[in-house]
C-alpha cells in the first residue's frame, strides 16, 4: 500500500527508482520505452483508485494517503473532486457537471471502450460502486432511500440498461438480487412508521417491491394517517405493475389457431397472396389477366369456450414478490372475456380471495404474510373448483418446501386433464430457491417448474386461455 501511494503523490507519475508492473526505472533510464512508462503509470493510478474504493467499502474511515493520491489523480483528469465524495449523489453530480451524464451511460457494459481512458473510467466506476454498495449503518431517512434508488438507477445505466431493467436481462439475475437486497436493508433501517405519519415525508417515497413488502408486513400496526399513506403507496405500486403486466399480456401470443374450424368466407378474411399463388396457372398472356376460380381465406377461429384459471399462491414470508405479482396478474386475466379466475392464498391456512380478484389492492390488504407452509389446505379449496378439467388451468406458485404428500394431488390433477403449471418464481429478479425433490418429481410428471421472470408465466397462460 505504501509503495502505491509513494508513486502517486505528484499526480500519479512514477519517480526515479520506483518499481512498477510496467517496467523498472533506474537513474532515469527506462526499460521498455516511453509507452511502457505511460502504461505503468496508468496501471498504478487505477490501482490507487480501486484501493481507495475497497477501503471505503469495507471501512468508514478515510485513508489519508489514498484520499490525497486519488484527489491528485482526479485533478489530473480534469474531473471534479466531488466525484470522490460519497455524500454527493450522482444526480447532484450530473446536475453540476452535465457532461458526465454521457460518460456514466454504458460505462461498465460489455462493449468497446476507447483505449487510453482506463484511469478515467476507473474513477467514474468507483463513484458508481461506492454510492450504490457503501450503504453504511444506522437509521435511514426517506430522502436517503430515494437518493440511493436514484444512484442505483445510474448504476443500471452504467451496466447498459435503463433503471429497473437489470432484473429483466438474462445473466444479471444475481446482480439484480443483490440490489434488491441492499434496498430491502435500507427500508428496514428506516423508521417507516414515523415517515408514514408525516404526509410530506411519505410523499418522498417511491413505491418498490422492498417497500411494499415492509408495508404489507407492518400494515396491522398502522392506523390513521400512517395507514392512509401506506395504502396510497400500495395502490400506486399496484397500478404501476399492473400497467407493465397488462402490456405483456397484450403483446404475448394470443394462442394457437383452431384449424378444425373452417374459415369464415368473408372479405376481411380473404388470403390475397395465397389466392393469387394458387391461381397462377389461370394466367392468360393474351388477355394479361389472372382468372380466379377459387378463393382462399385465412383461418381465424380461436378458443371460444370459457376457460377457468385457478391461481394458488404461497403467501409465506419467502414468497412476497410472487404474492404481489400474481394477484395483479390474476386481476388482469379476470378482466379478459370468457376467463373465469379464482385466487387462493395460503400459508398454514388457506384463504379464498376470489370475490376480490378484480382488485389486487384489496387482495393484498386481506393477506397476512409470513408463517409456515401447508399446501394441503389450499388444495382442499382448489380441487372442488375443477368442473371441466380439460378447460381448466391451475397455476401453483410456491418454493415447494412443503408437505411431500402434495405430489399425489398434483399427479391426480395432471392426469385428469387439467393444465397444471407449477411456478417457482414470478419475482422481479426471476430468482427463487425451489425444493430439489419437488423440482425433480414435477419434471418427471411432465410439468417442469417454471423459474424465471413473470413474462414466462404470462406466455403460458395467454396461450392456454385465448
Amino acid at each position: 500500500m505504501t509503495e502505491i501511494t509513494d508513486t502517486t503523490q505528484t499526480g500519479g507519475t512514477p519517480q526515479t527508482g520506483d518499481t512498477t508492473q510496467g517496467g523498472t526505472t533506474q537513474g532515469g533510464t527506462t526499460q521498455g520505452g516511453a509507452v511502457a512508462d505511460v502504461q505503468s503509470a496508468d496501471q498504478t493510478r487505477r490501482q490507487v483508485l480501486y484501493w481507495r474504493l475497497l477501503s471505503r467499502l469495507f471501512g468508514p474511515d478515510e485513508q489519508p494517503a489514498l484520499e490525497n493520491a486519488s484527489l491528485g489523480i482526479v485533478g489530473d483528469l480534469d474531473l471534479p473532486h466531488a466525484l470522490l465524495d460519497p455524500g454527493v449523489s450522482i444526480d447532484n453530480l450530473v446536475q453540476r457537471f452535465p457532461e458526465l451524464a454521457a460518460e456514466f451511460q454504458g460505462l461498465m457494459a460489455d462493449q468497446e471502450h476507447e483505449a487510453g481512458d482506463e484511469v478515467r473510467r476507473a474513477a467514474l466506476v468507483s463513484k458508481l460502486l461506492l454510492n450504490v454498495f457503501a450503504t453504511g449503518t444506522g437509521n435511514v431517512t426517506a430522502t436517503r432511500l430515494e437518493s440511493w434508488k436514484a444512484d442505483a438507477g445510474w448504476f443500471e445505466r452504467g451496466m447498459g440498461c435503463e433503471p429497473g431493467g437489470l432484473r429483466h436481462r438474462v445473466g444479471d439475475e444475481e446482480l439484480a438480487k443483490v440490489l434488491a437486497g441492499l434496498e430491502g436493508d435500507l427500508v428496514k433501517r428506516m423508521h417507516l412508521r414515523e415517515v408514514l405519519n408525516d404526509p410530506a415525508l411519505a410523499r418522498q417515497l417511491t413505491p418498490s417491491m422492498s417497500l411494499i413488502e415492509q408495508l404489507l408486513h407492518d400494515k396491522s400496526n398502522l392506523s390513521g394517517v400512517a395507514l392512509a399513506n401506506a395504502k396510497a403507496l400500495i395502490r400506486r405500486f399496484v397500478d404501476e405493475v399492473a400497467e407493465v403486466l397488462r402490456t405483456q399480456v397484450e403483446k404475448t401470443s394470443a394462442g394457437v389457431i383452431d384449424r378444425s374450424v373452417p374459415p369464415k368466407r368473408v372479405y376481411r378474411n380473404l388470403d390475397v397472396e395465397r389466392t393469387i399463388w394458387k391461381n397462377l396457372t389461370n394466367w392468360s398472356p393474351e388477355d394479361e389477366r389472372l382468372y380466379v376460380d377459387r378463393l382462399f381465406y385465412k383461418q381465424t377461429a380461436r378458443r371460444t369456450t370459457p376457460a377457468r384459471l385457478i391461481v394458488v399462491v404461497d403467501q409465506s414470508g419467502s414468497m412476497v414478490d410472487a404474492m404481489v405479482n400474481c394477484t395483479i396478474l390474476a386481476s388482469i386475466f379476470a378482466g379478459l372475456p370468457k376467463v373465469d379466475v379464482h385466487l387462493i392464498a395460503y400459508d398454514t391456512r388457506a384463504l379464498d380471495l376470489t370475490p376480490w380478484v378484480h382488485d389486487p389492492f384489496e387482495v393484498l390488504l386481506r393477506t397476512t404474510l409470513g408463517g409456515g407452509t401447508d399446501g394441503t389446505a389450499a388444495m382442499a379449496l382448489a380441487r372442488p373448483k375443477i368442473s371441466d378439467p380439460r378447460n381448466t388451468v391451475m397455476v401453483w406458485i410456491s418454493d415447494f418446501y412443503d408437505n411431500r404428500s402434495l405430489i399425489n394431488d398434483f399427479e391426480a390433477i395432471h392426469r385428469s386433464g387439467v393444465k397444471f403449471i407449477p411456478v417457482g418464481s414470478v419475482n422481479s429478479s426471476g430468482h427463487a430457491s425451489v425444493d430439489p425433490w419437488y423440482r425433480q418429481k414435477l419434471k418427471g410428471l411432465g410439468t417442469p417448474v417454471i423459474s424465471g421472470h413473470i413474462r414466462k408465466l404470462v406466455f403460458e397462460l395467454k396461450n392456454f386461455l385465448t
